[in-house]
């Protein structure tokens, strides 16, 4: 199974930002998301921006992930 996660867009270098996702800081290559810019939301799978979210669908998708981690926290 492959996931990809919603990070935003901190800077941008060239085609390489740093994305950031509860506070952890990632390198992300842009060259899938040529129009990705800084303050963006991106899905990221494997290091590589593969499509830009809106606001609204980035953090809907973050609670998400983040009752799913609670979820095992309680359970082991």
């Amino acid at each position: 199974m492959c996931l990809a996660v919603p990070l935003l867009i901190k800077s941008i270098k060239g085609k390489d930002a740093e994305a950031e996702i509860g506070g952890v800081s990632r390198p992300v290559s842009l060259w899938l998301t040529p129009d990705a810019r800084v303050g963006d939301y991106v899905l990221v799978h494997t290091g590589y921006a593969i499509s830009i979210l809106d606001k609204a669908e980035a953090e809907e998708t973050l609670r998400l992930l983040g009752e799913i981690a609670a979820l095992g926290e309680v359970e082991g």
